[in-house]
């Protein structure tokens, strides 16, 4: 049996968890020994009524914001010389030259196709914005009220399951990568068997994942080693 041990920052007690497993553990001692956990397959998401439990949709600011600022400086310039040439002054330089210019270039010339290219890149980056929610680092938590939704930073939910890994007693250090489907965590313990932290993390980030609240909780991979030799 083990027993994690509480840090001095919380009170809520850690499980205590019996190995049930029928393998024989690795032995102990061994640099550069390792554990590694068979990936946990999360709870069914709880399905709302009220529907919107998808991802956050940026607003696009920037990006639109750009837009907006070359089509109002185009249709302005463009109207001024239009402007100008009905009030019996010439066209300007620019759209002389340009309208020259595709009427004698050939549709197979280098920088026509130069140009169709990068309007076509820009067309679709723009309808790629448009059909993506984008903040791929904000995870949708579940509703607690119809009229509130709720978020969490991936790095947030990092720390938080970096912190109950930590609780874990014979963990000496823990990297947490969150993913928005999958959890990887790679622990170092510097005591105890490995197969016995192993398990100590699997059932502490199980009930950490689930107290995030998120809509789509994440799989968990959890491996643990010993330290390397210094030097």
């Amino acid at each position: 049996m083990s027993e994690p041990q509480g840090s001095e920052n919380t009170t809520r007690r850690m499980p205590v968890l019996e190995k049930t497993d029928a393998g024989s553990p690795p032995a102990e001692g061994e640099l550069g020994q390792s554990a590694s956990a068979a990936d946990y397959d999360p709870p069914p998401a709880v399905d709302d009524a009220n529907g919107g439990q998808g991802r956050f949709w940026s607003v696009r600011r920037v990006p639109a914001g750009i837009v907006a600022l070359l089509v109002l400086v185009g249709a302005g310039v463009l109207l001024y010389d239009v402007a100008a040439v009905r009030a019996h002054r010439p066209a300007s330089h620019w759209r002389r030259s340009l309208a020259r210019q595709l009427a004698e270039r050939p549709l197979d010339d280098t920088w026509v196709l130069v140009g169709a290219c990068l309007a076509a890149a820009l067309g679709l980056w723009l309808i790629v914005l448009a059909v993506t929610p984008g903040l791929r680092d904000v995870l949708p938590m579940r509703r607690t009220h119809p009229d509130v939704r709720a978020g969490l930073h991936r790095d947030a939910a990092a720390t938080a399951l970096r912190d109950r890994a930590m609780e874990v007693s014979g963990v000496r250090s823990v990297r947490v990568r969150m993913g928005r489907r999958k959890v990887d965590v790679r622990a170092v313990s510097h005591f105890r068997a490995l197969d016995d932290v192993r398990a100590d993390l699997d059932a502490t980030l199980a009930d950490g994942i689930r107290g995030l609240g998120l809509v789509r909780p994440p799989a968990l991979s959890v491996h643990v080693a010993r330290p390397g030799r210094k030097g």
